[in-house]
C-alpha cells in the first residue's frame, strides 16, 4: 500500500513540475498572453480568443504565444486541441474572486498586464511597444 501512495505522489508532483516548466520554457523567447477563465462558455473567453484571431500575424511578429486556462486543463495556442489536464496554471495566475482575466507576460518571465476583461489588440500592441526590449527589437528590425 505505501507503495502506491508513494506512486501516486509522485505521478502528482511530476506533472505539476512539468505544468510549471511549461511556461518557464518561453523565459527571453516569447511574450505569453494567459486567458483564464472559470468557464470555457464565458462570453469573455469567447471574446477574448476571437479577439486574439483578429490578427494573428501581429501576435506572432512580437512574439506571442497564448495559452487559455481553465480550471482543470490548459492549451496552447488559439485552437481548442491538445488539451493537457492540470490546474496548477490555473491556480497559480488566477486572481481570488475572478471569474476571468488576461495577463501578459514579458520575455524576462515577469507579468506586464493583469486585467479582469477583454483585451483589445490596441491595448496588447501599445503595451508591448511601450516595453524597453519590444523597442530594442524594432530597432533591429529596421
Amino acid at each position: 500500500m505505501r507503495l502506491a501512495v508513494k506512486i501516486f505522489l509522485l505521478i502528482i508532483l511530476s506533472s505539476m513540475a512539468v505544468n510549471a516548466q511549461d511556461l518557464k520554457t518561453h523565459k527571453w523567447e516569447n511574450r505569453l498572453v494567459l486567458v483564464i477563465s472559470k468557464e470555457q462558455d464565458s462570453p469573455n473567453y469567447k471574446k477574448q480568443l476571437s479577439e486574439l484571431k483578429k490578427d494573428q500575424k501581429g501576435l506572432s511578429e512580437r512574439k506571442l504565444i497564448i495559452y487559455k486556462i481553465l480550471p482543470d486543463k490548459f492549451s496552447k495556442g488559439l485552437e481548442s486541441r491538445n488539451w493537457k489536464k492540470a490546474s496548477t496554471l490555473y491556480e497559480k495566475y488566477k486572481t481570488k474572486n475572478c471569474d476571468f482575466q488576461v495577463l501578459l507576460i514579458g520575455l524576462d518571465g515577469g507579468i506586464k498586464l493583469n486585467q479582469p476583461k477583454v483585451l483589445s489588440l490596441e491595448k496588447l500592441f501599445s503595451t508591448i511597444h511601450s516595453m524597453p526590449m519590444r523597442q530594442s527589437e524594432i530597432r533591429k528590425n529596421k
